[in-house]
């Protein structure tokens, strides 16, 4: 993984921090049905990839580094080759990574994002309650002139296309006693991917083709 960053130097075009780095896995990937990734694939997947996760990219001399909300990590910033690690999948394989980049200037993103580093993992998928989850941090580090987010947040979903909660929510919020939020006003990894304001970035993050 370490000659990922090395090789970094020769991808065209280069990263910039700011860009954001999608992680999608296939319609028909077998995944642990009691995982996040499932029930987010369950119920906000699409077409033939299901994004599942979004991180921020900061570059920094020679380096990359991550920024994200996970649950293994809450919010943080660790080197891109971890980031490679914890995403490889149960068959030791690499999901999809996307790179994507604002279409117009949002402010000083990344600063935006290290001001979060150190908070949870938002597992009540709630807004403003102190906690992140993936695509929250994004939307809440993206803002425009005037401080607002650039992203607009949508009704949440989290029923699958049966239109019943997939087996991983409702075992979470079971737990935590609390109920499903649907509808709630949020973001999520498939619908930021696809959003207008973003331009897909011709690059292989992992530089190992």
């Amino acid at each position: 993984m370490l000659a990922a960053i090395a090789a970094l130097a020769s991808c065209k075009p280069c990263l910039r921090s700011g860009d954001l780095l999608f992680v999608g896995i296939p319609k028909d990937y077998s995944i642990d049905t009691t995982a996040m990734a499932s029930g987010i694939a369950e119920a906000t997947g699409r077409g033939e990839i299901n994004y599942i996760h979004t991180a921020i990219i900061e570059t920094a001399a020679d380096s990359v580094w991550i920024i994200d909300a996970t649950i293994k990590r809450g919010v943080a910033r660790y080197p891109l080759d971890s980031f490679l690690v914890d995403f490889t999948l149960k068959d030791g394989s690499m999901p999809l990574f996307e790179v994507m980049r604002i279409k117009k200037g949002a402010g000083d993103i990344v600063e935006n994002a290290k001001k979060f580093i150190g908070e949870p993992y938002d597992v009540h998928f709630m807004p403003d309650n102190g906690a992140k989850y993936c695509t929250e941090l994004v939307r809440d580090s993206y803002l425009d002139s005037s401080g607002s987010p650039v992203f607009k947040a949508e009704a949440m979903n989290f029923k699958g296309p049966d239109g019943e909660f997939p087996l991983y929510w409702r075992q979470l919020f079971s737990a935590l006693g609390e109920d499903i939020p649907q509808g709630i006003p949020g973001t999520n990894p498939q619908d930021m991917r696809n959003s207008p304001l973003l331009k897909k970035i011709d690059i292989d993050i992992t530089c190992l083709e």
